[in-house]
């Protein structure tokens, strides 16, 4: 049985509910007050108001820039969040909720989407928010030669129209997930100008307004006195750093010059959680790493040869050297365990290495042997370049030759992702099937960082997204994960948790979202300094 430490241990990582806690405490015959005592102080006090929040975040560069639709990583994200607001966003148990948006309604279709704006709400220059500003910030991410990245997702909507108070939003097929849609990250809703946004203004309806930007190394905020959410945004400021380096960043939290940081070294994070002013957190949610072959290059435009390379690499080797045990193995197919329609075992048996099996498809492209480089750094995700180079030595039994070519961690997602034919990525999931599809592995999106075309893929993607039976949709989304994992070009070994390390001066709330790091990218409004 697990000690009253080891609860409260899991308690501050998320691993168990309060409820859990508590039963738990009651089993070691720990006094409810005492229980509720050791509760109270892991989690946080009532929220209030002051202070300089700094934090250090990864996934910055120097070529960041304010325009929602170039925004590449966490780094960005998490900055966008604190200046912007959505239409909808994620809440932390992982429903949906109303932003800027107060209510929407579908036609019985789902072709049509009509939103109803919240009234109120200013921009930090005195704007008031209107239907205009949400149309042309749409508009900004739509259009046959768009270069955003959220193309794959806008290339749906036939129309956005105002129509007083509310946005209307004409769809080319119906698709339930809408809602879902509209609270992704490069759509935020930004002032128009004459009808049309400044894309590097940093001008938006969030919680803090800009300070200073350099870009790839801090941004800092301020309060917005006028934020339109009475219970959010308690910091009077926040220190965005930008820290690619793990070690300085735990050194940051140890010596408590930095209140929080992202992605820990998982070799140290034993260290941390030895710490009293330290509390180690994880969330459990669709973050997952992807090794893309481009399609289009050779020799990844055999399928054969991709197939040789998702049977030699050991996934669970991966998951416990990499991760510690902060994960799971990965079934190349990017639905994660907090997705509804992920595909079962019995549906979608789990690859396994087999050195055996990749040289059969290695014959199958006419080959005894491969020679392929590798392009990694760990701005790609924590870990990366020793799991390039374990991905390497599993390899050798089929007769595959990687050769690990370490990059610059700064500019990597600017010169090596969607540049090289093969490199390493990784990303937050989505909360919807149609979503990480639609943005990552549909034809043409922007983001399709593999290159990859099938034309089965492309027409369940659509029947999928308006098929409102449940049963027809769940066997859709199944067979699109089973034609991922036999023909897609990303070796897809394992999803990860989203690990932190927060100072005892921080107050949580009691739910942390899994749907992004950092409490879904929006720790900045909804955590604060604990008395």
């Amino acid at each position: 049985m697990k000690s009253i430490d080891d609860l409260k241990s899991d308690l501050t990582k998320g691993k168990i509910s309060r409820r859990r806690f508590m039963e738990g405490a009651a089993a070691l015959g720990v006094a409810t007050v005492a229980a509720e005592g050791v509760m109270n102080k892991a989690l946080a006090q009532a929220p209030q108001k002051g202070g300089t929040y700094i934090q250090a975040l990864t996934g910055g560069a120097t070529s960041d820039v304010m325009d929602p639709a170039k925004i590449l990583d966490s780094y960005m994200i998490n900055v966008s969040s604190q200046l912007r607001n959505n239409l909808t966003e994620v809440a932390p148990d992982g429903n949906l909720r109303a932003e800027l948006a107060e209510s929407w309604e579908a036609s019985p279709d789902a072709k049509t989407w009509t939103f109803a704006l919240r009234s109120g709400v200013e921009f930090h220059n005195g704007k008031s928010l209107a239907a205009e500003d949400v149309v042309a910030s749409f508009q900004h991410h739509m259009g046959e030669d768009n270069a955003s990245a959220a193309s794959g997702l806008t290339k749906q909507i036939v129309e956005v129209k105002a129509d007083g108070n509310n946005v209307v939003f004409t769809l080319q097929d119906g698709n339930a997930d809408w809602p879902f849609i509209v609270s992704d990250y490069h759509l935020p809703i930004c002032p128009a100008v004459d009808g049309k946004l400044d894309p590097d203004s940093a001008v938006g309806t969030g919680g803090y307004k800009l300070v200073n930007f350099e870009p790839g190394v801090n941004t800092v905020v301020e309060r917005n006195p006028n934020y339109w959410k009475s219970d959010a945004a308690y910091f009077d400021s926040i220190e965005n750093l930008f820290v690619a380096d793990a070690t300085a960043r735990t050194s940051g939290v140890l010596t408590g010059e930095l209140h929080s940081m992202s992605n820990l070294d998982l070799k140290t994070a034993g260290r941390l959680e030895q710490n009293p002013n330290v509390a180690v957190l994880a969330t459990y949610g669709n973050k997952h790493a992807t090794l893309p072959m481009m399609c289009t290059a050779d020799p990844f435009t055999d399928n054969n040869v991709r197939l040789a390379l998702k049977y030699a690499i050991k996934r669970d080797e991966l998951v416990e050297k990499i991760l510690k045990g902060y994960g799971e193995a990965g079934n190349d197919h990017p639905v994660g365990p907090a997705n509804i329609y992920r595909a079962t075992p019995d549906e979608l048996p789990q690859r396994e290495y087999d050195p055996e099996k990749a040289k059969y498809y290695l014959k199958q492209a006419g080959m005894d042997s491969l020679a392929v480089n590798l392009h990694l750094a760990d701005s790609a995700f924590e870990g990366a370049v020793d799991a390039g180079v374990l991905y390497s030595e599993s390899a050798k039994a089929a007769g595959i030759d990687i050769t690990v070519v370490r990059e610059p961690d700064d500019g990597y997602w600017s010169n090596v992702w969607l540049v090289k034919p093969w490199c390493a990525s990784y990303w937050g999931g989505r909360p919807t099937e149609d979503w990480v599809f639609s943005q990552i592995y549909s034809s043409g999106a922007d983001w399709n960082e593999s290159k990859w075309e099938n034309e089965r893929f492309n027409e369940l993607l659509i029947q999928a997204r308006a098929e409102l039976d449940t049963t027809k949709r769940r066997d859709m989304y199944v067979e699109m994960q089973t034609i991922c994992n036999e023909d897609c070009g990303s070796v897809i070994p394992m999803f990860m948790a989203y690990t932190h390390a927060i100072s005892s001066k921080i107050g949580l709330p009691e739910t942390i979202a899994n749907n992004w790091e950092l409490d879904g990218h929006k720790n900045g409004e909804r955590w604060w300094f604990a008395s």
